[in-house]
């Protein structure tokens, strides 16, 4: 009999702690694709490249103008974050062999153009597929 009894309450320990554990992974994982979803900004396809912000200070914005202004066709959007992350979207006249070179080249640029003991970070992108 208490065989038994001590069975049925370890069965019963076992379900609640399943139920634990999936009610809270279920309603966890609600709330949190929530909270994701709330926070993400729906891709606008008729927002162009050149209307996207190019940088989070003004030293930035000026430094992501002149990329785009400069590169003669090869840059579609260039944007700076923190002043030590410079963003490039390539165009897709730019090929393969080319994308070290130029993102050498924009490191240089970028280093004249912020302070040179820093570390900076270039992050070079294809364009989108449309």
């Amino acid at each position: 009999m208490r065989v038994l009894q001590s069975l049925r309450k370890v069965v019963i320990a076992i379900t609640m702690v399943l139920l634990l554990v999936t009610t809270s992974a279920c309603s966890g994982g609600a709330v949190a694709q929530q909270d994701r979803a709330s926070y993400q900004i729906s891709p606008d396809r008729s927002i162009g490249y050149a209307e996207l912000s190019r940088g989070n200070t003004l030293q930035g914005q000026n430094f992501g103008d002149w990329v785009v202004k400069t590169s003669k066709g090869l840059v579609q959007d260039a944007y700076v974050r923190d002043n030590n992350k410079l963003g490039v979207v390539i165009s897709p006249q730019v090929r393969p062999k080319e994308v070290k070179p130029l993102a050498q080249s924009l490191v240089q640029g970028f280093r004249r153009s912020s302070q040179p003991d820093r570390d900076l970070t270039v992050l070079m992108y294809a364009p989108d597929k449309s």
